[in-house]
């Protein structure tokens, strides 16, 4: 039932062979038959070449939207996080590092501390880990031989933090424990069965191997869509520039256990990022690195052939970014989505559509014509894990949210500069605005949203995932619409004296 009107709607190359660049609203997919609930849709997706995530959402490395608390809740969603890099890059490497601790498998490093060690050791840990199951071993050695375990519960109430762990460790006859080898499930299943927060691992010599936690065995359960590496840490990226002293910002993301790098510029086709992925390349051949931004197909073969695992797509579309109006450079964003993920997908290169995503309908269709995953800024700004504080004008609870290429961030954080190659010049030009964006409540109850959305739009065009859709675009089995001003407008809300826009409720 699905081709027997070939003719009807436009092909997407005829749609984007007009000659005109496109944005998101000026067009639309034509629909199909549904044969299938929505919860049947699949929106699996490659990120890079070799990491696959369970939703296409990636937050973009903006300094007031991503750090480590949106990267936690983008990965525990399906998607992942891009940890800004306008900071030091120890700060950056700590936020990486948190994420990665936020949920475990095994904890294959896990802090030790020996017995005669104080409680303030523990507190220490705790302040700047953020955790206090901490195993005690011979000399403080992290595989040494196991001794004793301190919990939270052991030093809660002690109000003399100078006394040795000897005196309130729980001691190693007493503990609950693993023998390597062991899986996963095994060791999960003990932990259930004991009724204990940590399981620790030993070998036959009682040496510590790893260490396995209670919290994180929730969390598996409450977050099945979780992004995670093979050591079922969640998944998270940052992002860099690609000057001399970046090589040293690499080594410390690296060394904190860093997923995925972006190169972040507003123009990537350049010899900086070529050079860099190359060095990057040589040194750490398995790190993935996301390369770009580019919008047209010239500037992706150059990036492509120099080794990039994905293209970050777009040029002066975002809300805050001024770009195409100050330097006269740039592209609809629906015609360079669609022209790039046409070149980058014979090389089996996936492309993320960054920028000019305003709601889940452009999401939609930014994967519809070619994209594996849409960067979000604007869309996540103002959510609780976005960082800095929430002010008040006029009675409305605000959050600041601004470019990168904004004098503000440049003149701040030092690194934004890089982005637009300008941070050496005397006169710097902006590129992107500040502002201020309305509080969105939670990004873990908005993220599932977005997924729904995904679905069901999926289901309307009539196929159960968005890589079959891009098949059907590829063939011309699935058509497209151009709009009229006057289209879009009907498309909205129109005709009512007033109304409210509540975009989603939950009934959980």
């Amino acid at each position: 039932m699905k081709d027997l009107f070939t003719d009807d709607g436009l092909t997407a190359e005829e749609l984007f062979g007009m000659g005109q660049g496109l944005t998101y609203n000026d067009f639309l997919v034509l629909p199909s038959f549904i044969d299938f609930p929505a919860n049947d849709v699949l929106l699996e997706c490659q990120l890079t070449r070799s990491i696959k995530l369970k939703a296409p959402f990636v937050s973009s490395p903006m300094d007031t939207v991503t750090e480590e608390q949106m990267a936690i809740a983008m990965a525990l969603n399906g998607g992942i996080g891009i940890i800004h890099n306008n900071m030091s890059f120890e700060k950056q490497a700590n936020a990486v590092a948190m994420v990665k601790r936020w949920r475990n498998g095994f904890i294959l490093q896990p802090k030790v501390l020996s017995p005669d060690d104080t409680v303030r050791a523990v507190d220490d840990i705790k302040s700047t880990m953020g955790f206090c199951g901490i195993p005690i071993t011979e000399g403080g050695k992290p595989h040494g031989k196991l001794l004793g375990l301190v919990c939270n519960k052991d030093v809660d109430y002690l109000s003399n933090r100078d006394v040795k762990l000897s005196e309130v460790m729980k001691k190693r006859e007493n503990l609950t424990l693993g023998q390597a080898p062991i899986n996963l499930e095994t060791a999960r299943k003990m932990l259930h069965e004991g009724k204990v927060g940590y399981l620790p691992i030993v070998d036959e010599s009682d040496n510590l191997v790893m260490l396995c936690s209670r919290i994180d065995s929730q969390k598996s359960r409450d977050f099945p869509l979780a992004s995670l590496d093979i050591k079922q840490q969640l998944l998270v990226g940052a992002s860099m520039g690609t000057r001399e002293d970046d090589k040293t910002r690499l080594a410390h993301l690296v060394k904190a256990g860093v997923d995925v790098i972006v190169l972040d510029s507003s123009q990537g086709n350049s010899s900086y990022q070529v050079e860099f992925i190359k060095y990057a390349k040589d040194l750490y051949p398995g790190l993935q690195i996301i390369a770009g931004n580019v919008v047209t197909q010239g500037q992706a073969k150059n990036l492509i052939d120099a080794g990039a695992d994905a293209l970050r797509v777009g040029m002066g579309s975002g809300s805050i970014c001024i770009t195409q109006e100050v330097m006269a450079v740039g592209r609809p964003q629906g015609t360079a989505v669609y022209r790039v993920a046409q070149y980058a997908s014979q090389h089996g290169v996936p492309v993320i559509a960054d920028g000019g995503i305003q709601n889940v309908g452009h999401i939609a269709k930014a994967l519809t014509i070619g994209a594996s995953t849409v960067m979000l800024g604007s869309l996540l700004a103002g959510t609780t894990e976005t960082p800095g504080e929430y002010f008040y004008s006029n009675g409305t609870r605000l959050k600041k949210f601004r470019g990168m290429g904004s004098i503000d961030a440049m003149v701040q954080g030092g690194e934004s500069g890089k982005r637009y190659l300008s941070e050496a010049q005397s006169i710097q030009v902006a590129q992107g605005v500040s502002g201020s964006v309305v509080d969105k409540g939670s990004a873990m109850k908005y993220a599932p949203y977005l997924h729904k959305g995904l679905q069901q739009a999926a289901q309307d065009v009539g196929y159960r995932s968005f890589v079959i859709i891009q098949q059907k675009v590829a063939d011309g089995t699935i058509r497209f619409e151009r709009r009229t001003t006057s289209a879009q407008q009907e498309g909205g809300v129109h005709g009512l004296h007033s109304y409210e826009k509540t975009l989603f409720a939950s009934k959980l």
